[in-house]
């Protein structure tokens, strides 16, 4: 047994999210969003360099040695999968292991609003699931292909840099390529995955030009494209396509999102009220005439008016599912607090006081540990 996986399988007792390793300081454990060191010595650069090489292939180490970050899947000899990433630093090298869950979730066991089904249904156009690192986007992403594949005969191409969720072939053909072992970039897995008769594509994460393009054409031409944005909001994902493309572009991309566009996901984890786990609260957009013209207008700025009174067809803006959530006793209010855009309307929930505005001899309005 590689000795790194003694302290995977620590952090799997202890029913974290993710393990990190580095020099200087004892391992440490992502317990429900927060960092928690183990009882263990400081790990020093000779030491963890040991560990990780130890598990490492000779294409993966020669990689390293180059200077580039590994991204990769690994399954420790006991069980247990993690989506892995290497890399160096100032005082040596660095490791997170993030664990996978061996069973795709589904929908109903994210407890997530039931459009999200709704929008496995489409037969052609873009679904975009948006968020910070760390927010569950994979975790969605992957209990929609779950859907998928227990509910439709469809093939499904999933471009993942690396594969986290297995998916086993049920209803539905589902092919996982992987970025840097099946693929050189996602836009090539969308370039090819467009010759291999997809219903269904996702590209993992769309973070260049080049991709964003392919993965439009392959929306426009009748698939489903599912994809993630490192973005917080629906307006900042919208006006993240349009900006990540040339100018050049700037019309064809409005049209494209006004028309082919599907729905916006944005999410965030918060902690449960008894702090022993999280659970994901959505935004919610849903394309439809009026949004559509405010894209094509270069309007976007009024898209969140149009999710506070889009709730009849499943919207709804960030503040409205925290207060929805925080009402329902699923959410810790303080937690529901610092993830609120409007944070005056959660004030009165909020059981740290110092997380509250408080006025200044000035006269102004400060916030407390923000």
């Amino acid at each position: 047994m590689a000795r790194i996986d003694s302290f995977l399988k620590l952090g799997l007792a202890q029913g974290c999210s993710d393990v990190h390793l580095s020099v200087g300081v004892p391992p440490m454990l992502r317990m429900n969003g927060d960092l928690m060191p183990i009882k263990f010595r400081e790990l020093s650069d000779t030491e963890l360099e040991t560990y990780i090489l130890e598990i490492l292939t000779s294409n993966q180490k020669e990689k390293l040695e180059g200077g580039h970050d590994l991204d990769f899947s690994y399954v420790g000899e006991e069980g247990g999968r993690f989506r892995v990433n290497v890399f160096r630093k100032l005082t040596g090298y660095g490791a997170v292991f993030r664990f996978i869950p061996g069973e795709v979730p589904t929908l109903e066991q994210l407890d997530v609003p039931k459009i999200l089904t709704d929008f496995c249904d489409f037969h052609q156009g873009m679904v975009l699931v948006t968020g910070s690192t760390g927010t569950g986007k994979s975790t969605t992403l992957a209990a929609m292909i779950n859907h998928l594949n227990q509910t439709r005969a469809v093939n499904i191409i999933s471009l993942e840099d690396p594969i986290e969720f297995v998916h086993p072939s049920k209803k539905c053909q589902v092919v996982q390529r992987e970025l840097g072992t099946h693929l050189t970039s996602f836009a090539d897995g969308v370039r090819s995955a467009m010759r291999e008769d997809p219903d269904v594509i996702l590209v993992g994460e769309l973070r260049d030009a080049e991709t964003i393009s392919m993965a439009m054409t392959a929306a426009e031409t009748g698939h489903l494209v599912l994809g993630t944005l490192h973005t917080t909001s629906a307006v900042k994902t919208i006006d993240r396509v349009i900006d990540a493309l040339p100018g050049e572009l700037r019309e064809q991309t409005k049209a494209f999102l006004s028309m082919s566009l599907k729905a916006v996901v944005t999410q965030v984890l918060c902690k449960t009220p008894d702090g022993r786990g999280r659970r994901a609260v959505l935004e919610i957009l849903v394309n439809n005439r009026a949004i559509s013209k405010l894209i094509s207008t270069d309007q976007t700025h009024q898209i969140p008016s149009q999710l506070q009174t889009g709730r009849d067809l499943g919207m709804q803006l960030m503040d409205q599912s925290l207060l929805d959530a925080i009402n329902r006793k699923q959410v810790d209010p303080d937690d529901a607090y610092r993830f609120a855009n409007d944070k005056r309307k959660f004030a009165r929930f909020v059981t740290d006081t110092e997380l509250v505005p408080v006025i200044d001899t000035g006269g102004n309005e400060k916030l407390m540990n923000q």
